[in-house]
């Protein structure tokens, strides 16, 4: 008896073994649709910035030219010598490709949203997945989330499979109110679509108006952009880039015991 004591001291306590299960985070869908908007939101970007370049001046109303003050210049070199901007030089003109890619980089991103809204609504992906939960819908998870932010705290295990409820407002925001802005907004500007519509330019006050508009929204989403590239950082970014590129994350397990 004394001896089975003695043997039992000297085993080593049982630890419930710790592994990892891959869950699924985002379906084939979510990850297509998403990296198709990430290579159309990028080149819109670049090319936006050379037709910019042609004519850094914006306007408000239906029509704007060099003989007409501006609402606001964007101090840099125009790549046209007809357009005044202070300075004695002209940069490289790029607009004749940058507005041919421009536009089709804009029908990518328009086709997309369209899978992507049509399906987030039919499978109920935008309920689940993005809207805030209810038991969410006040100042202090928001104050609460913010500061864990502030301090750098691990993300709770939860968030392994979920967004927070920043993430959730901040993406409901982009789906539903700057991406559809930034679509509104670049399509008034397509002749073509302006001569079959006229009345989706006219609604934002002219095609000058919907430039203008267009470049605000447009930085608001590169803002979020930023935004978002930071949150990934403190919230564990190789997790959220390989749930992105495979559609699954790794979920802490101990025994049959899932983590929540």
């Amino acid at each position: 008896m004394r001896a089975e004591a003695c043997y039992a001291r000297r085993m080593p306590a049982v630890v419930p073994e710790v592994h990892k299960k891959q869950a699924l985070r985002h379906t084939l869908l979510v990850r297509v649709t998403h990296w198709l908007t990430v290579a159309a939101f990028a080149a819109l970007l670049v090319t936006g910035l050379e037709i910019v370049v042609s004519h850094p001046r914006f306007y408000w109303g239906e029509t704007g030219n060099v003989n007409m003050k501006p609402l606001f210049t964007i101090p840099i070199p125009a790549s046209r010598d007809t357009v005044p901007t202070g300075y004695g030089y002209t940069m490289p003109d790029e607009n004749g490709w940058s507005r041919y890619l421009h536009f089709q980089a804009a029908w990518v991103l328009v086709l997309t949203a369209l899978v992507y809204g049509i399906w987030g609504v039919a499978s109920g992906h935008f309920r689940r997945n993005l809207v805030p939960e209810r038991r969410d819908w006040n100042w202090r998870a928001y104050r609460g989330r913010m500061a864990q932010y502030l301090r750098r705290a691990k993300p709770d295990a939860g968030e392994a499979s979920s967004y927070n409820v920043l993430q959730r407002t901040a993406y409901v925001a982009v789906i539903f109110v700057l991406f559809p802005l930034v679509i509104w907004t670049g399509l008034a500007l397509s002749p073509g679509f302006n001569s079959a519509f006229p009345w989706f330019v006219d609604v934002l006050g002219g095609r000058q108006s919907a430039r203008t508009l267009h470049f605000f929204v447009t930085w608001r989403v590169v803002l979020f952009l930023v935004w978002q590239g930071a949150m990934g950082v403190v919230s564990g970014f190789r997790s959220r880039m390989r749930a992105m590129l495979t559609g699954r994350a790794a979920e802490s397990r101990a025994g049959n015991q899932e983590e929540r």
